[in-house]
């Protein structure tokens, strides 16, 4: 009786040992919300796919450098940027420019889709520092390689407020691409997320 009971009990522990083990819950992923003069959107920020951009700009959000800031950038079949210079037209100081990210973001499913949110940045690929854009329809050409060997990184994606993106995609705009009328950033801060069950 006891060798079947012993038995039994091995059994039993050798079905628990083939259970898969829980695996740990995901960390919730960042979130900014930002207030412009046309209305609010929020990004969702992917620091797996992108870290030292994610790191990048939620410094500078923690630092308040985005406002006051504007878009002003603004092309309607294609992007709207902003980030960098207030509604003076004055660019702003910056950090030190970071390493282009975007062949990782890429490999992690990221890409210069509608809503994606990317780097914007000179001809130099390394030299991205706060100014950002929002793709407003599908721009596949920015995708690493791109045309230059290293295209844009997405690091994050709009999750509300497409709507204001779309209201800002729409303004009247000068020669240069900036808008008529500024479009500002007058708040931008990361809001807690729950993380997900």
């Amino acid at each position: 009786m006891r060798l079947r009971a012993c038995a039994l009990a091995f059994a039993a522990l050798a079905a628990l040992a083939t259970l898969p083990a829980a695996q740990p819950k995901p960390a919730p992923k960042p979130q900014v919300a930002f207030t412009t003069t046309l209305g609010r959107f929020t990004v969702e920020l992917d620091p797996d796919a992108a870290p030292a951009t994610t790191t990048n700009f939620l410094n500078y959000v923690n630092s308040g450098q985005y406002k006051g800031t504007t878009f002003h950038r603004v092309i309607a079949k294609f992007m709207i940027q902003g980030g960098g210079i207030n509604a003076k037209g004055v660019e702003l100081p910056t950090k030190a420019p970071i390493r282009n990210e975007a062949e990782r973001a890429l490999g992690k499913g990221l890409k210069n889709v509608r809503g994606a949110v990317a780097m914007a940045r000179t001809s130099d690929p390394h030299s991205a520092t706060a100014q950002f854009f929002i793709n407003v329809v599908d721009n596949a050409f920015l995708d690493f390689p791109g045309q230059d060997g290293w295209g844009y990184c997405v690091f994050g994606r709009v999750v509300q407020g497409m709507d204001t993106v779309d209201r800002i995609r729409d303004v009247k705009t000068g020669p240069a691409d900036d808008p008529l009328q500024p479009v500002v950033i007058t708040d931008a801060k990361v809001v807690k997320v729950a993380a997900k069950p």
